[in-house]
């Protein structure tokens, strides 16, 4: 006996609900993948803190023409982590995801084309909050660091729009190195960058033909505009000159990507 079959034609085009479903479901795993890596986890969260612990607390008493050190130390420190957090967790994981062929595989799946990207980058971002809220904290109970409600609101927004910068320069990375040397090269970026940005010492204190150096580098304008939040950024530039210095560092990143992408589409 001849059966019927009834067949539904799928949907053409996908509903906002569920495109959101999609992005928050990717960005829900991502953020739970690196969060149960402990090699990423706990370096990209312990590093900042190990160093503010050492280098912060051990100064908390101390202050040089107004400016508590221990409080300067929680704005520098928060930039470093924020930064690690973008180009380790999207420069070295997406060159590795990319090695092994999932890059080509999540292309290929029905996910929207920037569910991917921009899932990795909410996750930096997160990564970003959790960096600077643990800062804080450790700050005001143990440092002897007063930081009211606003200075505190201004730290957590600027950790989720500084991250976005970084992202980019992930982006770039992993689609530029090879998997195997993804975490070398980064750190060879990484710490160099941090130094020059006055993220680990105040830009005063570095060498002059260093100190020369330091406004054109992407650090420096993140560095100041976290300072910026309770004072102790330096009035030899304006706060307009370091968000177009981020801006301008972001376009020319992603602008750089997406050429070097292509390309590489080109010569596949």
């Amino acid at each position: 006996m001849a059966t019927m079959a009834i067949s539904h034609p799928l949907p053409l085009r996908r509903t906002f609900a569920a495109s959101l479903s999609v992005f928050g479901k990717e960005t829900k795993y991502e953020f739970l993948k690196l969060l149960r890596t402990k090699s990423f986890s706990l370096s990209v969260i312990g590093f900042p803190v190990m160093f503010y612990v050492l280098f912060g607390l051990a100064n908390r008493s101390m202050h040089t023409d107004g400016v508590a050190v221990a409080k300067y130390m929680v704005g520098g420190y928060a930039s470093f982590g924020m930064v690690g957090a973008a180009l380790f967790g999207i420069g070295v994981g997406l060159a590795s995801e990319r090695s092994l062929g999932w890059l080509e595989l999540k292309r290929a799946s029905p996910m929207p084309p920037m569910a991917y990207l921009l899932a990795k980058c909410i996750t930096a971002q997160v990564f970003g909050v959790l960096i600077v809220s643990t800062l804080i904290a450790i700050a005001m109970a143990f440092g002897g660091v007063q930081l009211s409600a606003v200075e505190i609101a201004r730290m957590l927004g600027l950790s989720i729009v500084g991250t976005v910068p970084f992202a980019a320069m992930g982006l770039l990375l992993a689609l530029l190195v090879p998997a195997n040397a993804a975490s070398g090269i980064v750190n060879l970026i990484y710490l160099p960058m941090s130094m020059l940005g006055g993220l680990w010492i105040p830009i005063y204190m570095l060498p002059r033909w260093l100190r020369a150096i330091a406004p054109y580098t992407p650090t420096f304008h993140l560095n100041q505009l976290m300072l910026s939040c309770f004072g102790y950024q330096s009035h030899s530039y304006r706060m307009a000159d370091h968000w177009t210095g981020l801006a301008g560092f972001t376009l020319v990143m992603l602008g750089a990507a997406w050429a070097v992408f292509h390309r590489s589409e080109q010569n596949a």
